[in-house]
């Protein structure tokens, strides 16, 4: 009985992953343009240095920064409103300066996103798959 059911949840999975890989394809443009739009707005308050920026179909993050100076969005980010986007690229922009999430970190983010306490919970509530 258990392996019947990891069979059946594997399948589930493969099939909403061909209709994630094609909503991918054609959303990835979208977001790229959205990504780097807001990139340079904020960045010209920030003045922070990146490496490169990718657009990606995750499953679990909306986004992350890595130690190198990239940055990473989730494609999705084209459905959210544009006040929960705004702080999504701002808060992986501050990871650029604050690898954490000290009082630093926040500090910076509320420099151009003062009410990201109300966004980070309402970015919380939207499903991502």
């Amino acid at each position: 009985m258990f392996l019947y059911k990891r069979i059946r949840i594997a399948k589930r999975r493969k099939a909403r992953s061909r209709k994630s890989q094609k909503d991918y394809l054609e959303q990835k443009k979208r977001a790229t343009a959205l990504v780097f739009g807001r990139l340079d707005y904020f960045n010209n308050h920030y003045n922070l240095q990146y490496q490169r920026v990718f657009i990606r179909n995750q499953i679990t993050k909306w986004g992350t920064c890595s130690t190198l100076g990239n940055l990473s969005f989730n494609y999705r980010i084209v459905y959210l409103p544009s006040h929960l986007a705004d702080y999504l690229i701002v808060h992986e922009l501050c990871h650029l300066k604050y690898l954490n999430h000290s009082k630093e970190f926040w500090d910076l983010v509320a420099q151009t996103i003062p009410d990201y306490k109300f966004k980070k919970r309402e970015l919380r509530k939207v499903r991502l798959a």
